[in-house]
């Protein structure tokens, strides 16, 4: 089943409720900075878990200490949707618990 973008509204709606993600180019984008390099491993196989569970995968960067997302809808052209915000939600759920800012 096709997914339809949000409008702007409805994005800049949603992003009110998550700070930290801003909308760059098109794609909701966040990076999160961890204590260490296994921290920053674990978050990612964390992330890697929600994605499967919702069916819906982003580009996910690992660095040193770093967390990288970046967000859109292939499906629907690379424009953002509800699943997108659904995954950011998610992501930042689980963030505290590995300790990332």
């Amino acid at each position: 089943m096709p997914v339809a973008p949000l409008s702007p509204q409805e994005i800049e709606e949603r992003l009110a409720g998550l700070p930290g993600w801003p909308l760059d180019a098109g794609r909701l984008t966040r990076s999160y900075r961890l204590a260490s390099h296994f921290a920053a491993t674990a978050m990612v196989v964390h992330v890697a878990q929600v994605q499967e569970e919702l069916d819906h995968h982003s580009d996910l960067t690992l660095g040193y200490n770093t967390v990288s997302l970046t967000v859109q809808t292939h499906s629907a052209g690379g424009a953002v949707t509800e699943k997108d915000v659904e995954l950011a939600r998610r992501v930042e759920d689980l963030a505290p618990g590995h300790g990332a800012h």
